[in-house]
């Protein structure tokens, strides 16, 4: 049996304006999300605080990512980075076609 194929453009992952998350692969000690936003920011007072690093990559858009430290990322299309476990961050703006890809480890 052929393994089947996900296109991360498909326009079915579009959901009608909200922010949507598909998990494309899921481990006992990993998880591979496929992140649709539609310009949604973290919600006001809320921060990640992940236990395990998340290794995340924006494949379409832009985006701007706050860590606790006030220290700002921005992003754009094809920009990557790893962030360690128990840093605490945000998503401060999202263009409306942004795209990611984000794998969560376990440690």
């Amino acid at each position: 049996m052929l393994p089947s194929v996900t296109n991360l453009f498909d326009p079915r992952f579009s959901g009608g304006g909200k922010e949507q998350f598909f998990s494309l692969l899921q481990r006992p000690t990993l998880k591979l999300e496929h992140i649709v936003s539609h310009g949604q920011p973290t919600e006001p007072g809320r921060w990640y605080d992940q236990m395990g690093p998340e290794w995340v990559v924006l494949i379409r858009g832009q985006a701007k990512l706050r860590f606790e430290c006030d220290a700002m990322l921005e992003l754009r299309a094809g920009d990557c980075l790893l962030i360690p476990a128990r840093l605490r961050h945000r998503v401060d703006f999202c263009s409306d076609d942004a795209i990611w890809l984000a794998l969560h480890l376990e440690e």
